[in-house]
């Protein structure tokens, strides 16, 4: 079960209305046409990148520049403090110490260095020596459906076990400087944010210490043959070059309908209207196309086009933040279906899948 939630943010968030201003001015664009499409697209994004960054550093700016070095240097520092912050909201949401950690799965897209990350959190959080590891890393935006359905096998398989994940991206590996000839970019820049995010899942729940509110029943895992490019990148000197192709939409509804009934038939659920939805926002065109393939009612994917409109998509943990506004939602007593999916799409194309049942009331132990 889902225990306990946090989340972490950089310092610096830009409002709507400031976004565009900072990151024209931040790169020394002045291009008008560029301007136009970016106030169209942004929307308020949580960030590490800073003026103070690249008058630190600027050679961020100048296209061409090997700037791998510093932007890992950036990157593998930001993910620890931002992973720390939301760990130990979720440790505080909790209510138990950190020693009573027996497991950590890390997740990022992120940073790439040895020791890894997982090391690194787990000497910042003291948690024991002998918590057991696992680092879940480049898997983008199926990261944290990866991350819940290892987590699972774990708490089932080892009584007694809580299981700390943790999530955290930021975008500076893939920054570039808006460019007229890469209208890619812009997007880019519309759609992805920094943050991370926590949970912690255990099973056999104690009241009154904790209070549970998503079971985990069943997960899946499905990737799709000869997808490999369609969401594509590679790290060089200049950073990481992400690209997503076009028909990344097109490619998930050919297969959404068979995979979302597998985890349906596991309790015999035949409308996709009979359950809810906790879908990882990769961009508005997934969520439009799921949504028209499927037939759902416009409200099934409200907490997901909340997460993209507030968070943007913040690649692995992503999906958390549409876990946390679900909670919200089961507390209020607003969702009626007893069962739901949670999905999320990544490199390959991957497809993870859950099947889960809201907590109504406090579990005993």
């Amino acid at each position: 079960m889902l225990l306990a939630l946090g989340k972490g943010f950089p310092d610096q968030v830009l409002p709507q209305e400031k976004v565009v201003e900072s990151y024209l001015q931040d790169s020394s664009c002045d291009d008008p046409a560029t301007r136009a499409k970016l106030e169209r697209l942004l929307r308020t994004r949580y960030t590490v990148m800073s003026k103070e960054l690249l008058d630190k550093h600027p050679e961020l700016k100048m296209e061409g520049t090997p700037t791998l070095t510093p932007r890992l240097d950036i990157c593998n520092a930001a993910v620890i403090d931002l992973g720390a912050a939301a760990a130990h909201a979720a440790l505080d949401d909790w209510g138990r110490p950190a020693a009573d950690i027996t497991h950590l799965i890390y997740i990022s897209s992120s940073e790439l260095r040895l020791p890894g990350g997982d090391l690194h959190l787990a000497a910042r959080l003291g948690l024991s020596p002998n918590t057991l590891r696992t680092s879940l890393l480049f898997l983008g935006c199926s990261g944290g459906a990866a991350a819940l359905r290892t987590a699972k096998d774990i708490a089932e398989n080892n009584p007694g076990s809580r299981v700390l994940i943790t999530a955290a991206e930021t975008t500076v590996l893939g920054f570039r400087p808006p460019s007229y000839d890469r209208p890619y970019d812009l997007v880019g820049a519309a759609l992805f944010g920094d943050g991370a995010l926590a949970v912690i899942i255990g099973a056999g729940p104690m009241a009154p210490a904790e209070d549970p509110f998503l079971e985990l029943e069943f997960s899946t895992q499905e990737f799709l043959p000869g997808t490999d490019k369609v969401i594509d990148g590679k790290i060089a000197e200049e950073g990481i070059n992400f690209k997503l192709r076009r028909d990344l939409p097109e490619k998930i509804e050919s297969h959404i309908e068979g995979f979302c009934r597998t985890l349906m038939n596991q309790v015999g659920i035949k409308d996709f209207n009979d359950v809810f939805w906790a879908v990882h926002p990769g961009g508005p065109a997934i969520l439009n196309r799921l949504e028209f393939c499927l037939e759902l009612q416009p409200e099934k994917l409200k907490i997901s086009r909340k997460a993209l409109k507030n968070y943007g998509n913040v690649s692995s943990n992503t999906i958390f933040y549409v876990l946390e506004y679900l909670r919200d939602e089961l507390k209020k007593g607003a969702i009626s279906e007893e069962w739901g999916l949670i999905l999320a799409f990544g490199p390959g194309i991957t497809f993870e899948g859950l099947l889960v049942r809201g907590v109504k009331k406090t579990f005993t132990s």
